[in-house]
C-alpha cells in the first residue's frame, strides 16, 4: 500500500494524471451548479417573477442549445490553447452567468443570461474535460476518461443536496451567488494553475523494429455521421427520462416515497457500471461497450412494456438506465478516440457534442408534449425508439481493419 509520501510525490500530483483529480473536483462543481441546480431553482424563479414554468425552464433549454452550437469551437480551442485556458474561461463565464440570473428581472435579460451560461457550460462539462484529457494523454486517454466519469457520477449526489441546503439558507439567489463563488474561486484557479499544460507526444518505435501503427478512420464520411447520429439519438433518452421518468412512475400509481427511492438507484448504478468497466473492460473496444450499453437500455424499455409500471419493474429499469448511461458516458469520450485517433481530438469531441446537446435541449419539451396530448406509454415508446435508432447506428459502424 502506497504511503502518504508516495501519494504526495506520485503522478497523481506531479504527472499528467493530476488532471484527473483536478477535473474530478471541477466536474462535480460545474455539473452541480449549472446543470443540476435548475430543477430546484427554476420553479422558485418562475413563482417569484410571475413567469410560466415552461418559459422559465426554457431558459435552460436555450442554454443547452447554445452549448451545442459553440461546442465545436470550444473543442478546437482546447486543441490549440489547452484546457488550462479554455476551461478557466468557461468557469469564469459560468460564474458571471449565475450572477446574471440573480439580476435578470426582464424576460429578455433572463434568456440572454442563459445564452451566456450555455457558453460556460460548453467549456466546463464532460466534453471540455474529455478534450483536455485527450490533449494531455493522446491515444492513452481512455483510462483517465473512465476514472474521471467515476468522480462525475457523484455530481447529482452532491449538487442537489447542496442546492437544497443553500436555498434554505439564502433562497435561490443566495444559492446562485454561492455557486458563482465556487466556479470563480475553486474551479477557475484549479483549471488555470493546476491542470497540466503538456500535450501528448506520439511514441515512436525504436529504429530497426517493426511497429504496428494503429489504424484510424477519417473524421468524415459515413462512419463519422453514424457516430454523431448514434450519440445524438441516445442524448434524447437521458434528457427526456431525467425530466419526466419519476413523474411518469408517479402517475402510474406508484406512491411518492417509492418513486423517490427508485430515483435514488440511478446514481449508484451509474457509478457501479463505470467501476466495473474500469476493472474489467480495458481490453473491450469502446464500440462494443457502446453497443452493449444501448442494447441493455432497449431491453429495459422492453421489460417495462412487458411487465408494466410495477414498483419492481420500475426499480429494475432505474438500475438498467443508470448502468447504461454510466457506460455511454465513457463511450462518448472513448469511441471517437478509438475510431478516429487522437489528432484533433478536442475539435472532434466538440463536433460530436454539438448535435448531442441540441438533442438534449429539445427532448424534455417533446416528451412533455407527447405525454400531455397522447399518453405516458407513448412518451416512453418514443424515447425507446430513439434508443433503438442509437443502437442501429452503433451496430452499423465498422471498426477500421489493421
Amino acid at each position: 500500500m502506497p504511503s502518504v509520501r508516495d501519494v504526495l510525490h506520485g503522478p497523481w500530483l506531479h504527472g499528467p494524471w493530476r488532471a484527473v483529480p483536478v477535473l474530478g473536483v471541477t466536474q462535480i462543481v460545474a455539473w452541480g451548479t449549472i446543470y443540476y441546480s435548475p430543477v430546484l431553482t427554476v420553479p422558485l424563479i418562475a413563482a417569484e417573477r410571475g413567469w410560466s414554468l415552461s418559459f422559465t425552464m426554457g431558459g435552460f433549454s436555450l442554454c443547452l442549445l447554445i452549448a451545442g452550437l459553440v461546442s465545436p469551437f470550444v473543442g478546437a480551442s482546447i486543441d490549440r490553447y489547452g484546457g488550462h485556458v479554455v476551461m478557466t474561461v468557461g468557469s469564469l463565464v459560468g460564474a458571471a452567468g449565475l450572477v446574471g440570473l440573480i439580476y435578470a428581472e426582464h424576460w429578455i435579460a433572463y434568456l440572454a443570461v442563459w445564452m451566456v451560461l450555455g457558453v460556460g457550460l460548453a467549456a466546463s462539462l464532460y466534453d471540455a474535460a474529455f478534450a483536455t484529457l485527450g490533449r494531455v494523454f493522446g491515444a492513452a486517454a481512455r483510462r483517465p476518461i473512465t476514472v474521471l466519469t467515476l468522480a462525475g457520477g457523484f455530481a447529482s449526489t452532491v449538487g442537489w443536496p447542496a442546492t437544497h441546503l443553500l436555498i434554505g439558507l439564502g433562497g435561490w439567489r443566495g444559492a446562485y451567488l454561492a455557486f458563482a463563488v465556487a466556479l470563480a474561486l475553486v474551479c477557475a484557479p484549479l483549471h488555470a494553475f493546476v491542470l497540466p499544460r503538456s500535450r501528448a507526444v506520439a511514441v515512436k518505435a525504436p529504429e530497426g523494429t517493426a511497429a504496428k501503427a494503429p489504424v484510424h478512420l477519417p473524421a468524415s464520411g459515413l462512419a463519422f455521421i453514424l457516430v454523431c447520429a448514434a450519440f445524438a439519438s441516445y442524448a434524447f433518452v437521458p434528457s427526456a427520462l431525467s425530466a419526466h421518468l419519476l413523474a411518469i412512475f408517479g402517475r402510474s400509481g406508484i406512491d411518492a416515497a417509492t418513486v423517490v427511492a427508485i430515483g435514488a438507484l440511478f446514481g449508484p448504478a451509474q457509478v457501479a457500471a463505470r467501476l466495473i468497466e474500469l476493472m474489467f473492460g480495458r481490453d473491450l473496444h469502446p464500440l462494443v461497450l457502446a453497443r452493449f450499453a444501448v442494447a441493455l437500455l432497449v431491453a429495459g424499455f422492453a421489460m417495462l412494456a412487458l411487465f408494466g409500471m410495477t414498483p419492481v419493474a420500475a426499480a429494475a429499469f432505474a438500475l438498467i438506465f443508470g448502468a447504461a448511461n454510466g457506460l455511454i458516458t465513457i463511450a462518448r469520450g472513448a469511441v471517437p478516440l478509438a475510431l478516429f485517433g487522437p489528432d484533433g481530438y478536442g475539435r472532434l469531441i466538440g463536433r460530436i457534442a454539438g448535435p448531442y446537446m441540441l438533442m438534449q435541449s429539445v427532448a424534455p419539451l417533446v416528451v412533455a408534449l407527447v405525454a400531455e396530448r397522447l399518453s405516458d406509454p407513448t412518451a416512453l415508446a418514443l424515447t425507446a425508439a430513439f434508443a433503438a435508432v442509437a443502437l442501429a447506428c452503433f451496430a452499423a459502424i465498422r471498426r477500421p481493419r489493421s
